[in-house]
């Protein structure tokens, strides 16, 4: 393992009763990379989370998160991580700006208002920020629920399933929050079932199946494990998503284009 990784996990094993879940899970994620943890629904990506976050305890193996260990320096690692769950952790009846002064105040920190005027123009939520939690759509609650998250500077960040139940518009608003994110140093474990996400996101992507990770790596290597692509013209339909974005924009405005069939290089089977 890196001597520089932000998190080191070798051998972790987890079990409930008669359920396996994991069977001797390693990995280590390098300090301001995006690393995503890729599985199936009940392949044991939140248990890791959850050990990781020290709300857990694994049956065997270690874990180390910022340099300590989760098991005998749990104190530490919680000053040292954020972790955001599947579903906004927001105050509905509160505006944005004033559930980031919440936790801001929680956390004792100085001039509680400037940390929130900043968190709001960094997730580009200061136009929303007097409003109630309970008007935002999924991708701003997401945004501020981030946010509030990096209230305090933590050097890590955990993000279990954070695009779950979002429209395709609201996704693309999380997916470069998060890339904002490593952009400024934080180091980011995703976990996810989506394919897309973790090939837009990741800097390495570890696939995990029953229990173990059966492989590692960035995308080119991944890619690497299938035969060499034959080189073909096909005519290329645009898909659902295309037609989506193409019609309503990033941004949500109606751009309504003229669709039309265009013909290009396939370079993968």
């Amino acid at each position: 393992m890196s001597a520089d990784a932000a998190i080191q996990v070798k051998g972790l094993e987890k079990s409930y009763k008669n359920l396996t879940v994991l069977r001797g899970v390693d990995f280590d994620v390098a300090r301001g990379s995006i690393f995503a943890l890729l599985g199936s629904n009940g392949a044991g990506k939140t248990t890791i989370v959850r050990i990781l976050s020290t709300l857990l305890k694994a049956d065997a193996g270690t874990a180390s998160v910022n340099g300590f260990d989760v098991a005998a320096q749990a104190a530490n690692v919680r000053e040292s991580i954020s972790l955001t769950g599947q579903f906004a952790a927001v105050d509905e009846v509160l505006s944005g700006r004033e559930n980031l002064v919440l936790v801001a105040r929680l956390r004792h920190l100085k001039d509680a208002g400037k940390v929130a005027d900043g968190l709001l123009d960094r997730f580009s939520l200061t136009d929303a920020a007097g409003r109630k939690v309970a008007e935002y759509s999924g991708g701003m609650r997401r945004r501020l629920d981030i946010a509030m998250s990096l209230i305090g500077n933590p050097p890590l960040i955990f993000l279990d399933e954070p695009t779950t139940g979002l429209d395709p518009q609201a996704r693309i608003e999380v997916w470069q929050a998060i890339r904002e994110l490593a952009h400024n140093g934080t180091t980011v474990l995703l976990t996810t079932q989506y394919l897309d996400e973790a090939e837009q996101l990741a800097d390495r992507i570890a696939i995990l199946h029953e229990g173990r990770i059966i492989v590692n790596g960035t995308l080119a290597e991944l890619k690497q494990l299938l035969p060499p692509a034959e080189i073909e013209y096909v005519e290329k339909q645009p898909s659902l998503e295309d037609v989506f974005l193409a019609i309503v924009g990033d941004d949500g405005k109606d751009t309504t284009p003229a669709m039309t069939t265009t013909r290009t290089r396939k370079d993968q089977p």
